[in-house]
Parts: structure tokens; sequence; C-alpha cells
């Protein structure tokens, strides 16, 4: 019986696809990743795409013309066709546990990073200058007592909130669903509402999806709002903040900075806010360790053998039931 084909783009450590190699028959270009054009004109031979790099949009979906499953090299899955994969009865499946532990280690060292100015000292000493920390404009924020606001308090936000409270803080978030009462005792979190969140928070991480209703949700006004010397970090998406407002939000000293590995614009980043003191900035590299890249490789992995050998995916973000026959 012949094997089901599985193309896999991107760069992807091949000791994360070792399993998917010996089940199916894969199709990997380590050296050089295959083009969208590629990609586009032999989509049809295969029934599993492990993703990465590029959009799964529907004109790519539907040179998929005999897929039954699009694993996503990564937790996010808003660069994919959802619904026009459900309707094409073609699965989408994520990798959300893989991603939970180097996502909130990024968090946590953008946040320290950026309250301890790290980025204001590497650049002085750089340049052959000393700072006098003794001085209170170049003094930094310590952690302990002070309040972390979580914005998602998912899987990464839970991680987030258990680093941030041995370092000794306080720890408040906002969620689209408020966590079970014994949850939260559990964790040592309590819940308020967002204008709580913003204007009481010194530091606040962002860990949501990209959806219609977070779209710019860190705008003008929250800014506004926020507490003059708190920090914003982004390890989520960047259509998360409204960058121009943001932008202007730390020229004019609204805030007193920010950590980000998302943009708005990625992979463009304004000249604006690359040449701001107050921003720790970094690609995009969230998950960049190799033990984090062989792990989410292997979950993908693991969800696409088992759609196509067990017509099952533990990590489906789409029901497609009601579209197959």
């Amino acid at each position: 019986m012949a094997k089901s084909k599985v193309l896999v783009t991107g760069i992807i450590p091949e000791q994360g696809i070792k399993e998917l190699q010996d089940v199916l028959e894969v199709t990997y270009s380590p050296a050089k990743p295959f083009s969208r054009e590629y990609v586009l004109a032999h989509l049809h031979e295969y029934d599993g795409l492990l993703l990465m790099g590029l959009k799964g949009d529907q004109e790519l979906i539907a040179a998929g013309s005999n897929l039954k499953i699009i694993a996503t090299n990564g937790v996010g899955f808003d660069h994919v066709d959802i619904e026009y994969a459900k309707q094409k009865g073609i699965v989408v499946a994520n990798t959300p546990q893989a991603v939970r532990v180097p996502t909130a280690e990024m968090t946590l060292t953008l946040l320290l990073a950026t309250v301890r100015h790290l980025h204001e000292y590497d650049k002085t000493i750089r340049s052959g200058n000393w700072i006098d920390v003794s001085q209170l404009q170049y003094m930094g924020m310590g952690l302990a007592s002070k309040t972390l606001g979580i914005y998602g308090m998912g899987r990464i936000g839970k991680t987030v909130s258990k680093f941030a409270q041995d370092l000794g803080m306080q720890v408040i978030y906002h969620n689209v669903h408020r966590l079970a009462p014994e949850l939260e005792r559990k964790l040592k979190v309590e819940y308020v509402d967002f204008d709580t969140l913003v204007k009481t928070s010194d530091v606040i991480t962002l860990h949501a999806p990209a959806t219609p209703a977070t779209n710019g949700k860190f705008d003008k006004a929250v800014f506004e709002r926020m507490k003059d010397t708190a920090y914003i970090i982004n390890v989520a998406r960047g259509s998360l903040i409204k960058q121009t407002d943001l932008i202007e939000a730390l020229k004019e000293h609204k805030i007193a900075g920010a950590g980000l590995d998302v943009f708005e614009t990625e992979p463009e980043v304004p000249e604006e806010l690359r040449l701001l003191d107050n921003v720790v900035l970094s690609p995009h590299a969230g998950t960049g360790t190799l033990e984090a890249r062989i792990a989410i490789a292997k979950e993908a992995s693991a969800d696409i053998i088992s759609l196509l050998r067990d017509d099952k995916a533990k990590n489906m973000v789409n029901d497609v039931t009601k579209y197959m026959n």
C-alpha cells in the first residue's frame, strides 16, 4: 500500500520530522525552502502539508486538491484561511504544547531586558561611553511587589504568571473567558476587567490570538490610561497593538517602554520604532531555540501522522465534519 505524501515548507530541523519521514513519504528541502510557486504547482500531489514560511490563503488551499491536513509549524494559525480549508474538508492543526515554555521564556527575557533598560545600557557601552546608574533617569524598575497584567490567560499566559510570581510579582489577568475560581486560587491570579488591567498594571504582557476582537486592542486610548511608569511586552501577534499609537506613546513617554517580538508590519519595522531607546526589539524569535523548533515539528508531525493514519488530529482548530461525505 502506497504511503501518504507530505510536503514540508520552510526551514525545520530534520530531527523534528524524523518520525514523519519514517512513517510517510516526505518531500522536504532543507538547503533552500520551496518557493510559493513550487508549492502551488505541486501541492495537488500531496495528502498533508506541514506549513511554515508561507501564507495558507485560498489560492494555496485550492491548489491542494487532495489535501487532508494542513499542520502549522507553530501555535498561530491566523495566516491560514481556516474557514476555506473547512469548506474543502481539510483539517487545520497547530502546535499549542511545544510553544508554551519557549514563548514564556522569551516574554520573561523581554520583560527583564525592558524594565532594566538593557538595550540603552548595551548601546551606551558599545559606543565607548558609560552610564552612572545612581542618576534617577538611568535607573530601571525592580519587579518584586509590582503588578503584572496578563492579557490572554492560556497556556503561555499561565506559564508567564508562574515565572513572574517567582520574581515576586502580583498577577492580574483579563481573558475572553474567566478561569474557574478554583483554578484562579491554584494559580494565585486575580481576574479583572480590561480597564482595570490597563490602569493598574506595572507591566502588561500580551498572549491573546489575532482575531477581529483583538485587532488593534492596544491603541492610543489604552496607552493614555496606562501608568506612565508602565511597560508593555508583546510576544503574541503584532496586530494586537496599533503600532503608530505605540510609537507616539513611547516618544511622548506616556508609557515607560516596550518589549516587542512581533510587529504589525512584520517583517518591516518602522525606523521611528527602531530609533527609540525605550523599546527592546526581537525578530519574532519567541520559539527561536533548537529544542523548541524540534519539539514544534514533532508535534505538527504527530498530528499529520494521526490524521492520515487514524483519521484524527489532537490539535485540530477547525471542525470539518459537516463538510465531509
